[in-house]
């Protein structure tokens, strides 16, 4: 069996600049000279660490949910249904207002411009917001269930609310919204969140 040469660089953070690059540019406007750059490695290396393009997409959307966006799994611990939905609102505003990364969500803005075809980049993108989207209705149906939510609370439509104002603060973000601003928008949705 022939051994290859040792790996020169660090995976992790590799994968840390890579979405940093895909963050700010999205996938479609990021080349394979972008990254190269950022991670500081040779086109074989990238090749041979993750296969394609598409293959360190793939790994830095992995990172994301569990690094800047893993605000999500820390508001569905939270002990209520509203305080999950609002652990959920300002979690986004504080990840898409951060001056430290870039503007917006890498789930939403990465691949707004890319076609939808099945297998597609931004379809399986689309299937992460999905079952992002599913993750929170199964915490408001455990809610209903506890007696957290009033009788009659549709889990799934509340979920749809938590997601599109979760993706529309990022996009608004993304088009120069100041945190007062999204703060704002966060404190209306609160007020018509169904209490117990």
């Amino acid at each position: 069996m022939q051994k290859g040469r040792p790996r020169q660089f660090d995976l992790d953070d590799a994968i840390d600049k890579a979405m940093l690059v895909f963050w700010e540019k999205g996938y479609e406007r990021t080349t394979i000279p972008d990254l190269i750059e950022a991670i500081g490695i040779n086109r074989p290396s990238l090749y041979s660490a993750f296969g394609s393009k598409e293959g360190l997409f793939q790994a830095t959307l992995d990172r994301y949910r569990s690094g800047p966006a893993s605000y999500v799994n820390r508001a569905l611990e939270e002990p209520d249904a509203y305080s999950v939905f609002r652990s959920l609102l300002y979690g986004v505003i504080e990840l898409v207002t951060d001056t430290e990364r870039p503007g917006g969500c890498l789930f939403v803005c990465g691949t707004l411009s890319i076609s939808d075809v099945p297998g597609s980049v931004s379809s399986k993108l689309a299937e992460r917001r999905i079952l992002g989207e599913l993750d929170i209705r199964k915490r408001f149906e455990r809610a209903l269930e506890e007696g957290d939510l009033p009788k009659g609370s549709d889990p799934s439509s509340l979920a749809m609310l938590a997601s599109t104002l979760l993706w529309g603060l990022s996009v608004q973000a993304s088009n120069g919204a100041k945190r007062s601003q999204l703060n704002s928008v966060a404190e209306i949705a609160l007020k018509a969140f169904p209490k117990d």
